[in-house]
């Protein structure tokens, strides 16, 4: 039986970080994942990086000073998926003034300490900045946040964590956890093959995020109240809906925002809502009231109003926050709580609430103070300041890199370069030294195998939905016949 000092339950954006930053420090370290990485609320969320400007009203300074600070962090560990992006905010008569606006985008410039982020400025949007929004909308600021391919940001750090000597385990269900003699005594199934294994942990840590309440109670056989307020956030992909490279973000009469966000494949995100779950986090779906709302709401600005023809995707998940008894949703706290529970001479279990894959590392690094108390402190933070894989150049050499690859790789089509440029950065001329055959829409064959061999993809959802978002491109018999190669690879 192998015995780790840290065994984590949940492949999400905060179980790959910790794993990351724990075996960088020394510790042996075993992940696992019943299903894939990042395929719960990792790959649910709105794809940026940012400070959350509405949580200001809430009075969340420390939060919000955090994931500020945040933004630049990861653009610089990972300058291939975080992309630096501006943001529209319209004036609306009748909302929120623009004095208030101002001062709010004041504290957002400075709490964080930005040094490379542009600074907020006032818009005209009578230009083409606004030409996509209706006449009564002509004046506004823009303000600096940015996006992140977030599945991604999960396999890279699973990746990393991999490299430093973490097991990786996917695919694989914790379906007990005891304490015995000092040590964790968990036993995980194999999903596709049933066979189980044994290991042991001296520090447990439960990261399964929608899931971490029913670990509680389910493997770790306690019988607690909950924690975990669940949060309904869904998403609409319309088709491309202006051309300029900037997002909006739109208030609404009842106090909750929205964005509008250019994204992959010539379409626009819009999003998101905020309503309690009660259900199963594996089954949630994008609701009808959902659908409107997000329709009405950017019908509101957008001078031509979206239909319900316009849309080409959607998707839904649920996001963990910590139960802090607000009363309404868009109201909870997004900031995370630890819990380790553990009397003198048992093994302890830290149980991770809510957080922000923004604040993902900084949670990780938290994560590792409580480890270091029980098991004796290993090294410093450092994933601040070390490459995620691919994520080893300056901010601003993407166009050095798509240079490279269009020489290596000339018959690749420019939409496909810089694909593959922002999702694996340094690692991208590597893929192209042998493609193969195009699978379709740009998808070569040596890229399918990388992302089986390097990022633990297994299925052809785990490449189209999470890996990539060719999804979009794909028709469903290209994708049953990816699925069929696969099936005869993996």
């Amino acid at each position: 039986m192998r015995t780790f000092d840290v065994a984590i339950i949940g492949g999400g954006i905060n179980g790959c970080g910790i794993a990351r930053d724990a075996a960088g420090r020394g510790y042996s370290v075993s992940l696992t994942e019943q299903n894939d990485l990042g395929s719960g609320t990792s790959s649910w969320s709105t794809k940026l990086i940012h400070g959350g400007l509405r949580y200001l009203e809430h009075y969340e300074f420390r939060l919000v000073r955090e994931a500020l600070a945040e933004r630049e962090v990861l653009w610089g560990i990972a300058p291939h998926i975080v992309r630096p992006l501006r943001f529209i905010l319209p004036l609306h008569s009748g909302l929120r003034p623009a004095w208030l606006l101002r001062v709010g985008l004041f504290l957002y410039d400075h709490l964080g300490g930005r040094k490379r982020l542009p600074a907020t400025r006032p818009v005209d949007l009578g230009g083409p900045l606004g030409a996509p929004l209706k006449d009564t909308f002509r004046r506004g600021f823009e303000y600096s946040d940015a996006r992140v391919d977030d599945t991604r940001l999960v396999v890279l750090n699973a990746r990393d964590a991999q490299t430093r000597g973490a097991d990786i385990a996917v695919g694989t269900r914790v379906v007990s956890a005891r304490r015995e003699e000092g040590l964790w005594r968990i036993v995980r199934r194999d999903l596709r093959t049933g066979q189980e294994e044994e290991i042991a942990a001296r520090f447990l840590v439960n990261a399964a995020g929608p899931w971490v309440d029913r670990v509680i109670q389910g493997p770790l056989g306690r019988s607690e109240a909950k924690h975990v307020r669940l949060v309904q956030g869904s998403h609409i992909v319309v088709r491309r809906l202006y051309e300029h490279d900037r997002a909006y973000i739109f208030q609404n009469a009842d106090g909750r925002i929205i964005f509008a966000i250019p994204y992959a494949n010539d379409t626009t995100l819009v999003g998101t809502t905020d309503r309690d779950y009660s259900g199963d986090p594996a089954e949630v779906a994008i609701t009808e009231e959902e659908t409107q709302y997000l329709l009405n709401a950017a019908s509101e600005y957008f001078a031509k109003p979206l239909r319900r023809e316009d849309i080409v995707w959607t998707f839904s998940g649920v996001r963990p926050l910590f139960d802090d008894n607000a009363s309404a949703a868009q109201e909870a706290t997004r900031d995370y709580v630890l819990k380790t529970d553990g009397a003198s001479g048992q093994a302890p279990v830290l149980n991770i609430f809510g957080g922000k894959i923004t604040t993902y590392r900084k949670l990780a690094e938290d994560a590792l103070k409580e480890i270091g108390q029980h098991l004796g402190s290993r090294g410093r933070p450092w994933t601040g300041s070390a490459a995620l894989p691919g994520g080893d150049f300056p901010v601003d050499g993407v166009a050095e890199i798509e240079a490279r690859l269009t020489r290596m790789a000339p018959h690749l089509s420019a939409a496909t370069v810089a694909r593959m440029v922002a999702a694996y950065g340094t690692d991208a001329p590597r893929i192209a030294e042998n493609l193969g055959h195009d699978l379709g829409h740009g998808l070569h064959e040596g890229e399918l195998r990388w992302m089986i061999e390097h990022e633990w993809a297994r299925t052809a959802e785990d490449v189209l939905w999470r890996r990539s978002k060719l999804g979009l491109a794909f028709s469903p018999d290209e994708a049953a016949a990816l699925g069929a190669t696969m099936a005869a690879t993996v």
